[in-house]
């Protein structure tokens, strides 16, 4: 049984027969998130959009919470950062299951979107998962651990990604990376935007090919 508190943005229609699931960056909380249903949700009427804080109060922004230590950032160990992200990879399972159940919904019918160190748990939790989920959408961030992708996934799922060119927060580079470690380990549907003149966040472009990717995935189109 998942702990983690969360935000919900019920559905227009008031019926659920998918779910997003949005993951925050470091620092940051839920309600972070959150904001993006509301332009996603009249293009989804049918979908309950859920928002969880991470399991630890951030040590870099104690107003915020983050999913594990950084140690470039907070100046923990590389020991006290990989215990940390075991330990929310296996709450972030425990939240994942708990949604379905609680929504009676099967893994095609969920999506998971996250921003920054939200995608590295996205990328991380969602190929280890028992059953594959409808797709991931990942915004400036990274793939972590990439040469341990091919041994440890389970299932493959649908992934876009984007990442602005000029982020000095995470290295634009880790786009590209992060496409070819996932279709060297055989996705086979991977998309990637580059949103242009954009620093560590989320452009209307970026937000708009998002959109039109959860829309497919979710049996919109």
């Amino acid at each position: 049984m998942s702990v983690l508190e969360h935000k919900i943005k019920e559905s227009h229609s008031g019926s659920a027969h998918s779910v997003v699931v949005f993951l925050h960056g470091y620092g940051a909380n839920g309600e972070d998130l959150l904001g993006l249903a509301e332009p996603m949700a009249e293009h989804m009427p049918d979908t309950v959009f859920y928002a969880p804080d991470a399991p630890e109060q951030c040590i870099g922004n104690p107003m915020g919470f983050q999913w594990f230590p950084i140690p470039w950032i907070d100046g923990s160990s590389e020991e006290e950062a990989r215990a940390g992200m075991e330990r929310a990879s296996a709450e972030l399972n425990a939240y994942l299951d708990d949604i379905l159940v609680d929504l009676d919904l099967e893994p095609e019918n969920m999506a998971i979107v996250g921003f920054s160190q939200g995608t590295m748990m996205a990328l991380h939790v969602a190929p280890r998962r028992e059953d594959a989920v409808s797709g991931v959408v990942g915004f400036s961030g990274r793939l972590l651990e990439p040469e341990m992708l091919s041994d440890e996934l389970r299932v493959r799922m649908p992934v876009f990604l984007a990442h602005g060119d000029q982020d000095d927060v995470v290295p634009p580079q880790s786009l590209p990376a992060a496409v070819q470690a996932l279709e060297t380990a055989g996705f086979e549907k991977v998309y990637a935007h580059v949103m242009e003149g954009t620093a560590h966040g989320i452009d209307p472009d970026g937000l708009s090919m998002a959109l039109a990717f959860l829309r497919e995935q979710l049996g919109y189109e």
